[in-house]
């Protein structure tokens, strides 16, 4: 099956820690499912750009150089969610981050009679992510992510993706940041775990395997999920 189906468009949310690889596994089940990736960043910045009424306030915000209020972010997952190409479905990738957002976006969901099919946790060992962390970059063209070690284009310095040839790196993908992004991960993201053991929706694989077979485990899900 390469397609979800589903009446009701499906909700699945990847959790991990930095370098779990969520934004790549997202990508992958968004090519297979036909799911649209959603992911808080991309969120922020496209209803700026927009000039939406929840665009123009986190804007002001940001300018301000404070943080976005849950609230906000609400409202622009809200009227994203309206919009004709997330009729099939959405993983959520990096949201929620907190219980309390967690909370707000099950009452989001509760309006359009929407539910979460999935909280999918991607389980990895916090040595390994410095060493994952410290060697990806990006295609500057369309975001598709490469690592040093683990996932490197068939041709040197030409993205298998696009073409493309610029790439970029995090100047916070060091050992020091990582630690402290790792260290705020399990204060604040983990405990969503429980809550969505709670709730009898999440799943748990092991992330630490090669990026084709995470695929495959989570391709299981999906279909589970979903159908």
């Amino acid at each position: 099956m390469d397609a979800a189906v589903n009446t009701t468009p499906a909700v699945l949310i990847l959790l991990g820690p930095p370098g779990a690889g969520k934004g790549t596994q997202a990508r992958m089940l968004q090519d297979r499912f036909g799911l649209v990736q959603l992911s808080t960043g991309d969120l922020l910045r496209a209803a700026v750009a927009a000039g939406t009424e929840a665009g123009r306030a986190a804007q002001a915000v940001m300018e301000a150089g404070e943080l976005v209020s849950d609230d906000i972010v609400i409202a622009i997952l809200r009227d994203r969610l309206a919009e004709p190409d997330c009729a099939r479905g959405v993983i959520l990738d990096g949201f929620p981050r907190t219980t309390v957002q967690a909370e707000a976006l099950d009452a989001l969901l509760a309006e359009t009679g929407q539910k979460i099919n999935a909280a999918v946790s991607l389980e990895v060992e916090d040595a390994a992510m410095v060493t994952r962390i410290s060697g990806r970059y990006t295609c500057a063209n369309c975001g598709e992510g490469w690592h040093d070690s683990f996932k490197q284009p068939a041709q040197n310095g030409i993205c298998d993706k696009c073409g493309g040839t610029a790439f970029t790196r995090r100047a916070d993908d060091n050992a020091e940041t990582v630690a402290s992004r790792l260290a705020a991960y399990h204060a604040q993201t983990a405990p969503l775990i429980a809550y969505y053991r709670d709730k009898g929706v999440l799943r748990e694989i092991d992330a630490m395997g090669e990026i084709d077979a995470i695929a495959a485990d989570l391709a299981r899900i999906v279909e589970q999920a979903t159908c």
